[in-house]
């Protein structure tokens, strides 16, 4: 029987104004790059069975965002950490690495970072694959609605946000709305739960919390951006999101012209159950458009 060769991952480190970021990659070093950026309250570590997909033919780099996964901690003595000053993290991390031109892969969190960073630099970007992250109104479920309003000066927000950075809760995340359970393997939020409950790591999540609300406001012009670039789009979503419904998928062809979108019966952590189904899309979409 002839093995399958899986393809080799690095594991490091880079200094980002004195922050230490994790990183994975794997890949060609000539070949298209897929830029991973994770959720919540994940890592880099969500993306490695799509390591071994897609890494014998693509770059993969998957970095975990200040306060996440292995990386440090970042420096919280000038104020909360915010989603703007998780991008400036990852502004540095491409500049580092020397990433001037990729696909994007939004997940989560990763939209609203990923979208600032757009902003930025949309000379960087080469297309976007968008799993179950949201700019659009549409794209909130009332759950989702009634997180963005804890807010800072809501009584009680703080005491709420801490509520659901519990095992019940992350686990619930990979489950839900899962079509069969059982594939969701429990190493991911068993990881996840782990580094939520270092010193210090919930403090983070409860900063990003209370800041998410600055992502709906940027909505308007991140969809202002999309419509103005049309940059080639990758649209996968599970459709049982507790989150972020269905309807946020199908929201980004107001303005991506040519935008291609993918529903799977699954939840929000669409990779740990549909894996299959989704990576022969993504090697598709990179061989279009990686270049």
């Amino acid at each position: 029987m002839a093995l399958v060769r899986l393809p080799d991952v690095a594991h490091r480190y880079v200094s980002i104004d004195g922050v230490r970021v994790f990183y994975r990659e794997t890949g060609p070093a000539d070949a298209p790059v897929l830029l991973l950026l994770h959720g919540f309250p994940s890592a880099s570590h969500q993306f490695r069975r799509l390591f071994d997909a897609l890494g014998g033919d693509y770059r993969l780099i998957a970095p975990d965002y200040p306060g996440f996964g292995h990386s440090d901690d970042p420096d919280r003595s000038d104020g909360p950490y915010s989603f703007a000053k998780m991008t400036d993290a990852v502004e540095g991390f491409c500049q580092a690495l020397g990433l001037d031109r990729f696909v994007a892969y939004l997940f989560d969190f990763g939209g609203p970072v990923g979208l600032r960073l757009a902003a930025r630099h949309p000379e960087w970007f080469a297309g976007l694959v968008i799993q179950n992250s949201n700019a659009y109104e549409e794209g909130l479920s009332n759950l989702a609605l009634g997180l963005a309003a804890l807010q800072p000066g809501v009584e009680g927000a703080e005491d709420r946000l801490r509520e659901i950075l519990v095992l019940p809760v992350t686990r619930g995340q990979y489950e839900g709305g899962a079509e069969d359970p059982e594939r969701i393997a429990p190493d991911g939020w068993t990881l996840d739960q782990h580094f939520l409950d270092l010193p210090g790591r919930k403090d983070i999540q409860v900063d990003l919390a209370l800041d998410y609300h600055t992502n709906i406001a940027l909505y308007p012009a991140w969809q202002a951006w999309l419509r103005g670039n049309q940059p080639p789009a990758l649209v996968l979503w599970g459709r049982n999101d507790a989150f972020f419904p269905v309807a946020g998928a199908h929201a980004y062809r107001k303005d991506l012209r040519h935008a291609e979108v993918h529903e799977f019966d699954t939840g929000h952590f669409a990779l740990e159950e549909k894996l299959p189904e989704i990576a022969p899309l993504i090697a598709d979409f990179l061989d279009r458009n990686g270049k």
